[in-house]
């Protein structure tokens, strides 16, 4: 089983994920010493359940990465790259415990102009044992082709949305309006203290060590070669291993925890961009900019607030580095990720 090549990939096709992961309470610790994240609602029970919580729910993005990482050796084991994310939105927490799973539909696809590589769209949606869907997305990858010479398939690129509408925002749980112990959260500020236009530096930095990356890739199944294989990429594009996007995605939320520490969990990612490569001995700072304050509909206890994180190798995010004049990324920006918090209300 070498995995899909760009030739395998048809409209329409169904992918049902191998294998089943349920999740239990080591992959959330294991998942905290990768990270270190710190958002309360994730780490203590009690703080949780003053919220309506069953329990501390598992960070979003381990949910992400779990179900994710069920769609690797179908969809990316050949890929050269992760290219984008958009139209997602989770939905019922995931608790120590629940069972998750994975199945993809191609969406699109597209040959290259090299005629060696193609771009792949999917949209995959994970369930618990419930049959309730926890998180959906679409993404697009580039794979390789088995045979160069291999005719061209009808190009069909899907039509995603800019951005997930407010009112379709799950929220999870419902709690009294002034509920919300800020002292335990870690900050002052709740979600009428945001203003849009406000960029916040979220400070610190995180140095990724090669054995960080390929344990998170493990950790979530996630069985890509170009993170592994130093023996094939040595022979590659960069001569090296390439950390896996969604590694640069969860330090950049643990380091937001420095400016929006009272994160109750990711609702929506509108969008995502790995802009350039990352590896191992590169120092990741973040960066987060408010684009909209969004109220939701019937609710006075929590609101949304729609956010850009960048993340920067090597370069403090002090100065705020995005792009350039031409609109071109800077050299050291490694993520653009579009996405919506929960987050309470006075």
């Amino acid at each position: 089983m070498i995995g899909n090549f760009f030739e395998d990939f048809f409209v329409g096709q169904v992918l049902v994920h191998a294998t089943p992961r349920t999740v239990t309470e080591g992959d959330v610790a294991m998942y905290t010493a990768l990270y270190g994240g710190r958002f309360a609602v994730h780490s203590s029970t009690p703080f949780a359940q003053a919220l309506g919580f069953a329990c501390a729910p598992v960070d979003s993005m381990l949910v992400f990465h779990i179900v994710f990482g069920k769609t690797v050796p179908d969809i990316s084991l050949n890929a050269i790259a992760n290219l984008g994310y958009a139209d997602g939105r989770f939905g019922v927490p995931v608790y120590p415990g629940d069972t998750l799973s994975t199945i993809s539909r191609v969406t699109g696809i597209k040959l290259n102009r090299d005629g060696t590589t193609g771009v792949v769209y999917v949209h995959s949606v994970g369930r618990n044992q419930r049959d309730e869907i926890v998180v959906e997305y679409a993404r697009w990858v580039m794979v390789r082709k088995r045979d160069g010479t291999s005719a061209a398939p009808e190009t069909v690129v899907p039509d995603l949305p800019t951005f997930v509408a407010p009112a379709s925002l799950h929220v999870p749980v419902s709690f009294a309006v002034g509920a919300y112990n800020t002292q335990l959260g870690g900050s002052a500020y709740l979600w009428d203290d945001y203003h849009v236009g406000e960029r916040i530096d979220h400070v610190d930095g995180i140095t990724i060590e090669e054995a960080d990356h390929m344990l998170a890739a493990r950790l979530f199944q996630n069985t890509a070669r170009v993170h592994f294989n130093q023996h094939v990429e040595r022979e590659g594009r960069f001569g090296r291993r390439i950390v896996y996007g969604g590694h640069v995605i969860s330090l950049s939320r643990a380091l937001s925890f420095n400016g929006l520490a009272n994160t109750i969990g990711i609702a929506a990612i509108h969008g995502g961009r790995h802009t350039n490569p990352t590896f191992a001995g590169d120092t990741i700072y973040a960066w987060s900019e408010i684009l909209a304050a969004d109220a939701v509909r019937d609710r006075t206890d929590v609101g949304a607030l729609r956010i850009r994180t960048v993340a920067l190798k090597d370069r403090s995010a002090s100065d705020f580095t995005y792009r350039d004049a031409t609109e071109a990324y800077d050299p050291s920006v490694v993520l653009d990720f579009d996405y919506t918090i929960l987050m309470p209300r006075r």
